[in-house]
C-alpha cells in the first residue's frame, strides 16, 4: 500500500444546520465546521412537513403566471369564428361603391 496518498481524517468535523441544529462527524475536510441549510431535524422526508426551499422564486412566479391566467377571460372556438366573420362581415363593402378610404380600412393599413 502507498504512504502519504490519502487525505488526513478528521474525526470531530462539527456541523451546523440552518435551524440551529448541531452535531459532530468525521469528514477529510481540513475546515473545523461546515454550515449545512438542512439537517435530519428540519428535513421534509424526516419531519413529515412540507417544506419549500425557493432560492430563484420559481413558486412565485409560478403562482403569479397561474393568477394571471385564471383572471384573463378564455373564449370558445365557435365565439372567436363568430367575432371574426362578424368583423370581415361589416368590414366589406361592395366593390362598385368602395371609396379609397374604405379600401385603406379593409386592407388594415395604418397611416
Amino acid at each position: 500500500m502507498k504512504r502519504d496518498i490519502h487525505p488526513k481524517y478528521n474525526k470531530s468535523l462539527k456541523v451546523v444546520c440552518s435551524c440551529g441544529n448541531t452535531f459532530e462527524t468525521g469528514s477529510t475536510l481540513e475546515t473545523d465546521t461546515l454550515n449545512v441549510e438542512l439537517c435530519s431535524k428540519c428535513h421534509p422526508f424526516y419531519t413529515g412537513e412540507q417544506k419549500i426551499v425557493d432560492t430563484d422564486n420559481v413558486v412565485k412566479k409560478f403562482e403569479e403566471r397561474a393568477q394571471k391566467a385564471a383572471a384573463m377571460s378564455f373564449r370558445s372556438k365557435r365565439e372567436k369564428m363568430e367575432a371574426r366573420k362578424n368583423k370581415k362581415d361589416t368590414t366589406i363593402k361592395s366593390s362598385s361603391t368602395l371609396t379609397l378610404k374604405d379600401m385603406l380600412s379593409n386592407a388594415n393599413i395604418s397611416k
